[in-house]
């Protein structure tokens, strides 16, 4: 199966990258910058473009299976709001113009709902990152309109972290998974195994699920 990964050097990207990698994907990994992925593989190729130029991102994953998405716009960009949904909507008209029709996205845990409420709305959520997830929460509006791509967005838990690969989850899909000390956590490498799960299985087709211990 040929993987198309965007955004392969960020936190979550180079996550996926080592995951599918290792499982025997078929990887074009892309990045702005591609200078950072020190991984090396027969079935790896590592390409520079600029996921905003979608003429440039169709032809190069063209030929793909699936696009798996984890762009970020930068956490500290104060423009992170208009800057994710224009890669965000640029990338899913490249998938299009390819003509792939599998198209997984790593979105935020701010659309999650507690007690019918999503919480990138709650009055104490944090403001430095409410921009990004809102984007992400408003991207997803967008996905569930979408009637010509089999999209999958997958939600982090509230809390994601460098740990440990345990191949270990849970999945919901509206609401945060929460653990018996009412926790809702999961590793950045356990979260890529259940990406990367998805990504074999197709469980979630045009849904989002979120995953958590």
């Amino acid at each position: 199966m040929k993987v198309a990964l965007i955004g392969a050097t960020g936190f979550v990207g180079s996550h996926l990258l080592e995951e599918l990698v290792v499982r025997g994907f078929e990887v074009t990994a892309l990045a702005r910058s591609v200078e950072k992925i020190s991984l090396k593989g027969d079935n790896l190729r590592s390409i520079a473009v600029d996921v905003t130029d979608s003429e440039a991102l169709s032809s190069v994953i063209k030929g793909s299976d699936i696009v798996l998405s984890a762009f970020n716009a930068s956490w500290s960009n104060p423009n992170i709001y208009d800057d994710f949904m224009k890669g965000a909507q640029a990338i899913q008209a490249a998938v299009k113009k390819a003509g792939i029709k599998r198209y997984i996205v790593i979105g935020g845990a701010g659309s999650l709902f507690i007690d019918g409420k999503q919480i990138v709305d709650s009055p104490d959520f944090p403001e430095q990152i409410k921009g990004g997830a809102t984007a992400a929460r408003d991207y997803l509006n967008l996905l569930k309109k979408e009637t010509e791509l089999d999209w999958t967005l997958v939600s982090p838990a509230l809390d994601m972290f460098p740990g440990e690969r345990t191949g270990k989850y849970r999945l919901n899909t509206e609401s945060p998974v929460f653990d018996n000390e009412g926790d809702s956590k999961i590793s950045v490498q356990d979260f890529a195994v259940a990406v990367v799960d998805e990504l074999k299985n197709h469980k979630y087709s045009r849904l989002r699920f979120t995953v958590g211990y």
